[in-house]
């Protein structure tokens, strides 16, 4: 039941982020072009499993990308505002389909599965 919570969870986060993005009219161009940028993160993972864990991590967490909505809404930046719902939709998504945070042992470890 926590895993289908989790999925849920994510379902959720991903649809109130199409939303937000929608009613700022934001550009659908750069939602998709920005969509997996998140994944870059995985680059980490080139040097070594520990590192590329902490990396990846980073940018999958949504304190990161909540930090960078509330800074797009306090400095009234559109542009934070834009790639914070971008990014946190990102995650909304990543954990929809099971994708969730990595431990250093294996990239397929995730808090919510082995993948």
């Amino acid at each position: 039941m926590p895993k289908l919570m989790m999925h849920v969870e994510g379902l959720a986060v991903f649809l109130i982020s199409i939303y937000f993005y929608a009613v700022n009219d934001f550009s659908w161009i750069l939602f998709f072009i920005l969509l997996f940028a998140p994944d870059l993160a995985m680059l980490g993972y080139a040097y070594n499993k520990r590192i590329g864990a902490i990396i990846y991590n980073v940018f999958h967490t949504y304190t990161a990308s909540i930090a960078m909505i509330a800074l797009g809404v306090i400095l009234s930046s559109n542009i934070f505002l834009a790639v914070g719902l971008i990014w946190t939709a990102h995650i909304g998504m990543d954990r929809i389909v099971g994708y969730g945070l990595k431990y250093p042992n294996d990239f397929k470890d995730t808090h919510l599965q082995r993948i």
